[in-house]
């Protein structure tokens, strides 16, 4: 049996990928192949670049010929993945931070978040895909830049105290209002992951994306299949009902949730803890999602004076670095 799979191996691998022009066996895209002895059934999960009816269904068809026609297997039971763009590499860490709704500090977390991977040593970028409320630009003091592009028409992410981002705001007027549809955000989403051009040393590319399950999070995890979420919740009872709706929403596309994060806990004053939005609202959505509670971010004013961004000597900033930490245990 071992033989009839190298010889299928070989076979299948010179099909061609009509979304690469290129062999299977040239992309590396075969990922598994198996055989069920008892149903005579072949088993294959296959890596193409674009994902679609149309190049996959010219696929199966080349390989049944070869699994039935030509082998005598039964059946045939093939599983499609999408390849990640090239602009990203294999070895970089995709975390799209998620809320269920707006206002509970999601962008904020992310650049925080990036902030404290960046201290223990990682090369991070950001995409702010939060379309319609993009902030991350604000936060990081970035007004009124241009992007730069090489000759091919591909653009070069900002670079702000190491980290690299793109975002809606730099293609666009800042007084207008976007106002795009489905179609329009996907081919927004594809500059910023093919046409994009991020450090090739990138360790971990963070995704600030809308709230709730829209099209722009049904989007990213065609172009970046292997995507993992964070959820962002606040105390609040209407806050964490709602993420728990988007955290079953991601689980429903098949996108891992790897844990929640409580922003906006408590205040805390001369030692005293002030829950004021509530307590127990992250632990709530762990809990109903089955997923890890990875920590509580209380509420206050960054000492060093910027409006989001707390140094790595502060209370919070020390805060941000642990949940880092943990975050990178659980995406390891």
């Amino acid at each position: 049996m071992n033989s009839i799979k190298s010889e299928l191996i070989v076979k299948i691998g010179a099909i061609i990928d009509p979304s690469r022009n290129k062999s299977l066996h040239d992309s590396n895209a075969i990922k598994h192949i198996g055989i069920d002895d008892e149903s005579k059934t072949v088993i294959l999960i296959i890596e193409v670049g674009v994902k679609n009816n149309e190049f996959t269904s010219q696929i199966t068809r080349a390989i049944a010929k070869i699994v039935k026609l030509e082998y005598k297997f039964n059946g045939l039971t093939i599983e499609y993945e999408q390849a990640r763009p090239d602009a990203i590499k294999k070895q970089v860490k995709v975390l799209g931070i998620a809320s269920g709704k707006g206002g509970v500090g999601k962008s904020t977390v992310t650049a925080n978040l990036a902030f404290a991977l960046t201290s223990l040593g990682k090369k991070v970028g950001i995409v702010d895909a939060d379309i319609y409320g993009a902030n991350l630009p604000k936060i990081f003091d970035l007004d009124d830049v241009e992007l730069d592009g090489d000759d091919s028409g591909k653009i070069y992410p900002i670079k702000k105290d190491g980290i690299e981002l793109v975002s809606t705001a730099f293609l666009m007027d800042p007084n207008k209002a976007l106002m795009w549809r489905g179609p329009m955000l996907g081919k927004l989403l594809k500059v910023f992951f093919e046409e994009t051009i991020w450090n090739p040393d990138l360790d971990y590319l963070l995704i600030d994306l809308p709230p709730g399950t829209g099209d722009v999070m049904m989007d990213v995890k065609n172009f970046v299949p292997d995507v993992k979420l964070l959820l962002i919740t606040t105390p609040h009872p209407s806050a964490s009902h709602i993420a728990i709706k988007a955290g079953f929403g991601a689980l429903e596309l098949k996108e891992e949730v790897i844990g929640v994060i409580e922003n906006m806990s408590y205040f805390e004053v001369d030692g005293v803890r002030h829950p004021i939005f509530g307590q127990g609202g992250g632990k709530t959505v762990a809990e109903k999602l089955g997923v890890p509670f990875i920590g509580q971010i209380p509420i206050a004013r960054p000492v060093s004076g910027h409006h989001s961004i707390y140094s790595q000597t502060e209370y919070i900033g020390i805060l941000y670095i642990n949940l880092a930490r943990n975050i990178m245990q659980l995406m390891a």
